[in-house]
């Protein structure tokens, strides 16, 4: 059994519905993207991406995007380092440089949608 400080005291069910719930979020991300891109692709211009992707619901839809995938990777890759990497200073330091990898990218992704 391996004991973690980076447990948190989640369940295995808790990361389940977490997973299975970013995984929904993420698959109609797509759907949605995919079906604006299909319909405005033939001659999509940078006027119009722009004027998409300014409007607030696809800002807050990209946001839950962005934190939906950050999740779901951190359970993803905390289950493979808590599975695979037995020596417990790897695996934190692993799980740092995830922890520290989706801080990074889920600030710049704010930064970008919001414009801060």
């Amino acid at each position: 059994m391996v004991t973690s400080v980076l447990n948190y005291g989640r369940s295995g069910v808790h990361d389940w519905v977490m997973q299975r719930f970013s995984a929904l979020v993420l698959a109609a991300y797509t759907v949605v993207m995919v079906g604006w891109l299909l319909v405005n692709g033939e001659a999509l211009t940078f006027a119009q991406w722009r004027e998409f992707m300014g409007q607030t619901w696809v800002r807050i839809f990209s946001l839950l995007a962005v934190l939906s995938l950050a999740g779901h990777a951190w359970i993803g890759l905390w289950t493979v380092a808590t599975d695979y990497l037995k020596v417990n200073w790897v695996r934190v330091a692993f799980l740092a440089t995830i922890a520290v990898s989706l801080f990074v990218y889920v600030v710049w992704a704010i930064s970008i949608l919001w414009g801060f």
